[in-house]
């Protein structure tokens, strides 16, 4: 770090360029992934491909579109399928289409010329045809059809959406009217396109489809997906595993007729390169709702389903990756603070750990293998680093950095040094907490100040913070603002085993709680900690936790709360996309047992707040609907609660915006700060 490095700043986390997923060359020599500029003046992005070298030596880019993403390698390494937006003319695409362009450069051509539009291509084995998604509407024959039923839905002066169904809007968004997400198949070289699921009963989730749903035999003659039974699905729901014959549309249900029970199978299949075997993750929600993810093997000669990580006590994350000669997977999972990438045989066991980061370990994700076997590439950040790019041998040695997009600007900042303890939490359980203090901290220093302190409670509530880089809630961007900053990984935390992640089931609240103390207990007990001078902060479930602390936790321990995105009354999160699994979680709805519900509720403790909150929400966040923070500020003000509501009517259940996220981030800042300033002493 030079001498010179300063603090970052939000401006230069906009500056900091982000990687989408890579896509390997059939030889492993080169990645291309698409690459996300974003502007903050002109409030917006800019998303190209670039090649990345595997041996590190060499980054270039490779299109110039505004929106080009998912770039997708064929086999015979001639071409790169991509998802744009192009064209400022007559002939502009109004929907996402598929565009081809060759792997050593050129002018890229548009392949699919859909009014619905296309997306999540992926390529036959045969380099000639790819396959795709497009929400179309099923009962129409034609693409003529289609087109013209998208104009009368545009031109529609009633914009009301009339349902029956159990599930009918996701994230921030309403499914379009009577569409479905279908598969198509397109000829690269005619541009003909036919619909697979035509006059079929099927459709893929409709939640958040995607090429993780799918998967394309090595022969190129049938297509595995996910698709739910139920005539009225719910979200999240049981999936069962179809394979589908492309030429005579025959299909076989892999995973029905009780196959395995109470298994919520989660899409996610995954051929082997010898065709012999499907691999696919599922969790038993028979067991528990919240049950880790599995991977499962099945025997395409035989049908036979048998588990690959039974016996082992972590959850798998996709994607499945398989090895060159179909007998073992890669794939990536958390285990305590970091999430490494593991490799487990056929036989299953206990998967190998293969590849780890530098200090903490960091957190790997979108992994691809080359054809030939030899190259796995990776993406890792960690929590002073943003996602890069690496390349391993398939063993895992020889890692090397491929890509350095982000080297200049990261070299002038003075970033938070991280450090992992270990507390006693509640009922006496070990509990990790992360601890990162500001740029020039030195607590051991003579007669320095004390520092003020900010828990940072991170939502889920089954996730982690691992030793990963969080672009929406930075906790170097707080420390850079002068806090010493907290993050408990509480009861119900990943990474640690399924009796961890289970043991606050129906008991919503009390052990997290318990568990976030006994931090703020073990950051004063240091003796850096000015305990006038702390703060709670969090989003989502995080920010049900900090209404939660304010009706329970006595006194003024903590000066002020941020809640962001908060669950704030279990009563009418009914509103909720995920309306289904509150009976679950909470272990009941409120007309089977009122009490319980009220208990873990946030809103019934409400006669005891009295700590200054700022609340902030979006309106298209629809996971916790946005009047759950207006509750919440409301019954602040009528309690005469200091409080502060910072409202985004264009943002989701995450700020997203260059713009927002710099007035979420002052917002944030500025509340913290006025209730942990340094009083000045009187004038005698």
């Amino acid at each position: 770090m030079p001498s010179s490095a300063r603090p970052i700043t939000i401006d230069d986390l906009w500056s900091l360029k982000r990687l989408g997923s890579p896509t390997l060359s059939p030889d492993g020599r080169w990645a291309c992934a698409a690459v996300t500029r974003y502007d903050m003046d002109k409030n917006e992005s800019t998303s190209e491909l670039w090649l990345f070298a595997t041996d590190g030596r060499t980054q270039r880019q490779l299109t110039r579109g505004r929106k080009d993403a998912d770039p997708q390698w064929s086999p015979d390494g001639k071409w790169i399928a991509f998802v744009s937006k192009r064209g400022e003319t007559k002939d502009a695409d109004e929907e996402e289409q598929i565009y081809l362009i060759a792997a050593d450069g050129g002018e890229a051509r548009r392949v699919t010329n859909l009014a619905t539009g296309a997306f999540e291509p992926r390529w036959f084995p045969d380099s000639r045809r790819l396959v795709f998604l497009s929400w179309v509407w099923p009962e129409l024959g034609n693409e003529k059809a289609q087109a013209k039923r998208l104009r009368q839905e545009k031109n529609d002066k009633v914009k009301a959406t009339i349902v029956e169904e159990n599930h009918y809007r996701f994230w921030d968004h309403w499914y379009p009217r009577g569409r479905k997400p279908h598969l198509h198949v397109v000829d690269v070289e005619t541009g003909k396109t036919r619909d697979l699921f035509a006059g079929t009963r099927f459709y893929l989730p409709a939640q958040d489809p995607g090429a993780g749903m799918f998967d394309i035999s090595p022969d190129g003659r049938e297509i595995a997906f996910a698709y739910d039974f139920d005539p009225d699905p719910r979200a999240f729901s049981l999936t069962q595993i179809v394979a589908l014959e492309v030429k005579s549309g025959k299909w076989t249900n892999l995973t029905g007729a009780g196959a395995i029970d109470g298994e919520r199978i989660n899409g996610t299949p995954r051929y082997s390169p010898d065709g012999k075997w499907l691999a696919f993750l599922s969790s038993h929600v028979g067991k528990r709702y919240n049950e880790q993810d599995r991977a499962w093997l099945i025997d395409r000669a035989n049908g036979r389903i048998s588990p690959l990580t039974e016996g082992w006590d972590r959850g798998v994350a996709a994607p499945l990756v398989w090895a060159a000669d179909s007998q073992s997977l890669y794939f990536a999972a958390e285990s305590e603070v970091a999430q490494p990438i593991w490799r487990i045989g056929l036989a299953g066991g206990t998967p190998e750990e293969l590849v780890r980061g530098p200090g903490h370990g960091g957190t790997a994700g979108d992994l691809c293998l080359s054809a030939d076997g030899r190259t796995l590439v990776y993406a890792r950040s960690s929590l002073s680093h943003p996602p890069a790019l690496f390349a391993a041998a398939s063993d895992g040695s020889r890692e090397r950095a491929i890509e350095r997009l982000n080297a200049k600007l990261l070299h002038r900042l003075a970033l938070g040094q991280s450090q992992s303890v270990t507390i006693k939490g509640s009922d006496g359980d070990p509990v990790q907490m992360w601890v990162m203090t500001p740029p020039g901290f030195d607590a051991a220093k003579p007669g320095k100040a004390k520092w003020p302190l900010m828990q940072v409670i991170h939502g889920g509530p089954h996730t982690c913070v691992t030793d990963g880089w969080h672009w929406r809630w930075n906790m170097q961007l707080f420390a850079a603002a002068g806090y010493v900053v907290a993050a408990v990984n509480y009861h119900g935390s990943t990474g640690r085993g399924q009796a961890f992640v289970s043991s606050i089931n129906a008991d919503w609240g009390r052990r997290e709680l318990a568990d976030i103390e006994a931090g703020t207990d073990h950051m004063l007990a240091t003796g850096t900690i000015d305990p006038d001078r702390v703060v709670a902060t969090g989003g989502s479930y995080g920010g049900y936790m900090v209404a939660y602390m304010n009706g329970n936790v006595r006194g003024d321990r903590y000066k002020a709360y941020v809640c962001h995105a908060g669950c704030f009354d279990w009563v009418s999160m009914m509103g909720s996309d995920g309306y289904f699994w509150l009976g679950k979680e909470l272990g009941a709805f409120a007309w089977e047992d009122e009490a319980a519900v009220l208990r873990q509720s946030p809103h019934h403790y409400a006669r005891h707040f009295a700590t200054p909150t700022l609340v902030m929400h979006g309106e298209l966040d629809y996971r916790v609907p946005y009047y759950q923070g207006l509750a919440y500020y409301n019954t602040l003000r009528a309690k005469d609660v200091p409080a502060r509501l910072v409202f985004f009517p264009d943002e989701n259940h995450w700020i997203l915006k260059p713009q927002n996220s710099r007035l979420w981030y002052k917002e944030f800042v500025d509340w913290c700060n006025r209730h942990t300033a340094r009083k000045k002493p009187r004038r005698k």
